[in-house]
């Protein structure tokens, strides 16, 4: 499937209509994601609604913005009017909200049509994506293998050619780690840049965010663009932009692995290549050891992250108890033997933390890593086993996305080659706080100098 950009100009031409990328779309999802399960729900009458119209704005020269007739999918822990939000978890099944939460109104307003829905784990809370209300989300690379989570649904549809981009949320790598698996970009902002009001509680605090997942740059341009402004609901969203570094030679801080933490050595050799190029286009990069307590950032997860579940499960009304799944179950009762001092203990951590965050980035401009340790792994299983010949626990993949959640920065996964059996691997770039703007133009520079392979066979059945 074309990028936004070239079926926004076909769309502007004529050569086709919205309502025709509907049916296109539909085609795909109908042929292809029986072996995926990365769609949930479908709007098809909403959206065939939705297509009607932009064609009429199209045909009138009036339309609202790029993305006027643009199908996409959205994530299915955010609310979209006319489609359920299941969260990935029995206890929500049947759930409608009435309404969209902020950033889908605001794509709507701009014109995309909101096809459907896409799978996610149980409470968005897991690095693969797998529930026990629509089961296993497969990666069209590879169906034997995840595509990674929580955003994982959102990525295969995406690299599976069924939609040209899908709106997440990356509350540790959620959106990234999956770009990376499937050879997309993955656009997590920074805290407020992208409002949000009218959804879900929020157990990860304000370490979550709404974000992208979209075949180019160019694309997530695009679409932050429409999403992006501030909200006086939303306070996070009243901070001024960070202005863009003087020059055209940046400082990178390039952290090729954490602590000891094991790295796959393919992805580590391409993630070395893209930092040399890097290097090569001018830029002054320098290595570096991780620049953050590791420790640290362990427990601020551990316990933000269980407390937050603890929380869900227990608020009146709630059906979590009875109706989660096992790993949501253990997730609580690690949650319930936290005290109120632990949890207070995790906020002096984090305010540590992004203190530490705002040093390096007074003498950095970005931080280049890999985005996950991994390659992609079966997908029916949490998390590899191993990594490097080495034993693996839950979050050994997923160490290097983490702390940007944590620091509340914006990052981009961006694809830097393929394995020798086919896998995508990623590399991210991190920025200091509010930087997002500039932080998206050096990765469409970044991404032209290095250029994404292509996406899978599967793509291309029509």
């Amino acid at each position: 499937m074309e990028e936004i950009g070239e079926l926004a100009a076909a769309l502007r031409a004529g050569r086709i209509t919205a309502e025709a990328l509907v049916e296109r779309s539909l085609g795909r999802i109908a042929r292809l994601d029986g072996a995926l399960n990365s769609f949930v729900a479908l709007d098809e009458a909403g959206a065939r609604a939705a297509a009607r119209d932009s064609d009429r704005r199209l045909a009138a020269g009036a339309p609202r913005s790029p993305l006027e007739g643009i199908p996409l999918s959205v994530k299915d822990n955010l609310h979209a009017a006319g489609l359920p939000s299941s969260w990935g978890s029995r206890a929500f099944a049947g759930f409608r909200p009435e309404g969209d939460e902020l950033p889908v109104a605001r794509l709507r307003a701009a014109g995309a049509v909101i096809l459907g829905k896409t799978n996610v784990p149980e409470l968005t809370l897991e690095g693969y994506t797998r529930n026990d209300l629509f089961g296993t989300t497969r990666n069209p690379w590879n169906p034997d293998l995840t595509p990674g989570g929580s955003s994982g649904g959102a990525a295969a549809g995406v690299a599976a050619g069924l939609v040209p981009a899908a709106l997440g949320t990356d509350g540790g790598g959620s959106i990234r780690r999956p770009a990376c698996h499937t050879g997309l970009v993955g656009w997590k902002p920074s805290i407020g840049h992208l409002p949000r009001l009218d959804g879900f509680p929020a157990p990860l605090a304000d370490f979550e965010t709404v974000g992208t997942l979209t075949r180019s740059v160019g694309d997530a341009i695009l679409l932050d663009a429409a999403m992006a402004g501030p909200d006086p609901r939303d306070r996070r969203s009243l901070l001024a932009a960070a202005p863009q570094p003087a020059g055209e030679r940046l400082r990178i801080a390039y952290i090729p692995r954490f602590g000891t933490a094991p790295v796959d050595p393919v992805v580590a050799a391409a993630v070395e290549g893209f930092a040399l190029a890097l290097e090569r286009d001018g830029h002054a990069v320098r290595e570096q050891a991780v620049f953050f307590d590791l420790d640290d950032a362990a427990r601020i997860w551990h316990v933000v992250s269980r407390a937050g579940v603890a929380w869900l499960m227990d608020r009146p009304g709630s059906r979590l108890p009875e109706e989660a799944g096992a790993a949501v179950q253990a997730m609580a009762a690690d949650g319930r033997a936290l005290a109120a001092a632990d949890y207070c203990d995790a906020l002096e951590r984090t305010a540590r933390l992004r203190r530490r965050c705002a040093e390096l980035f007074a003498t950095s401009d970005l931080v280049l890593t890999p985005t996950a340790a991994a390659l992609p792994w079966p997908a029916e299983t949490p998390y590899p086993r191993e990594i490097a010949g080495r034993p693996a626990g839950p979050r050994d993949h997923a160490v290097f996305t983490g702390w940007v959640n944590i620091a509340g920065v914006p990052a981009v996964s961006l694809p830097v080659g393929l394995s020798a059996t086919g896998l995508p691997i990623g590399a991210q770039l991190a920025a200091g706080f509010a930087a997002d703007a500039w932080l998206l133009e050096f990765a469409r520079e970044a991404e032209r100098m290095r250029p994404a392979p292509p996406l899978p066979t599967v793509q291309a059945v029509s």
